[in-house]
């Protein structure tokens, strides 16, 4: 079992590791609510001015992480932004360090990041235009393949109004209309090239 990966810068200003989550256990049944693996992704990205954390969560090095984490930020704002509800992690931790916003409106978003809001999947995912990225939280994740696909449809039960990979599918076409490279995926290894390709192949 892979264990946690330090930050690695994908492209300048844009980062990404991976940190245990303390919720996981063993033993999950395949396509179950609890299969996912136990290290999960969190991204950064640094804006002139601002520093874009998403879905962050700290690993088991907290020390050098956090020092890692001062000098890329620097004196910039910070802004945590969350993918899913189930996703807080350690967004206050983050926060609280830098003076910064846990962002709860998508109304004034900081810049360089746009809200894609999936209501009926309870997920709003980020696109950073000037890195072609896209930052799911759990309705898209990685395929253990190089690619990307829909999450299991036991991910979706929890949710008022019934959704399965059929209707996840239909509701998140309007991403084909992104010039999307990249994948930032929480579950599994991110899609760093191809990514509008790829969810042409899962979506159209």
């Amino acid at each position: 079992m892979a264990g946690e990966r330090a930050a690695e810068e994908l492209a300048p200003g844009l980062w990404r590791w991976t940190a245990r989550h303390p919720a996981w256990r063993p033993g999950a049944d395949p396509g179950s609510p609890g299969d996912w693996d136990p290290n999960v992704g969190c991204v950064l990205c640094v804006e002139a001015r601002s520093a874009l954390f998403f879905d962050p969560l700290l690993p088991a090095n907290a020390d050098a992480f956090w020092q890692w984490c001062d000098g890329v930020v620097g004196s910039r704002c910070v802004h945590v932004l969350t993918t899913i509800r189930f996703h807080g992690r350690s967004r206050e931790a983050v926060a609280g360090r830098y003076g910064g916003e846990v962002v709860r409106s998508l109304r004034s978003l900081p810049h360089g990041v746009e809200a894609l809001r999936f209501t009926a999947a309870d997920e709003t995912m980020f696109w950073l235009p000037a890195h072609g990225a896209l930052v799911p939280g759990d309705r898209l994740i990685g395929d253990d393949a190089g690619g990307v696909r829909l999450c299991p449809d036991s991910w979706l039960a929890y949710l008022r109004a019934p959704l399965d990979q059929t209707g996840l599918c239909t509701l998140l076409r309007p991403l084909l209309d992104l010039p999307v490279q990249r994948v930032l995926v929480s579950h599994g290894e991110p899609l760093l090239t191809g990514g509008a390709a790829a969810l042409e192949r899962i979506l159209a």
